[in-house]
């Protein structure tokens, strides 16, 4: 079985925005066959959680510098552009 790909979460308290996200993309590569594991942060921890990720996804603005891919969207909460996101995060996670 291939190791399972890390993606942090992160939004600005590490509760209930990120939480949403992060069912939102556990079932979306479930659903694909995807194994990941998701951590959830506040976005103030990502510099300092980035280096276990493969894969950054966050509510709010955070370095784009981090050496892996780093997407900044709502489309979890608002529904808005959903579909394509995911696949953005499917995309970002064969590298």
């Amino acid at each position: 079985m291939d190791m399972p790909k890390r993606i942090l979460v992160a939004c600005g308290t590490a509760i209930a925005t990120s939480t949403v996200v992060a069912k939102a993309i556990e079932e979306a590569l479930k659903e694909r066959g995807i194994n990941a594991t998701i951590r959830q942060c506040k976005a103030t921890e990502v510099k300092s959680l980035v280096g276990n990720a493969d894969l950054v996804v966050t509510t709010t603005p955070v370095p784009s510098n981090l050496g892996v891919p780093v997407i900044q969207t709502l489309a979890f909460l608002t529904g808005i552009g959903r579909e394509a996101v995911i696949e953005q995060i499917v995309e970002a996670l064969k590298v």
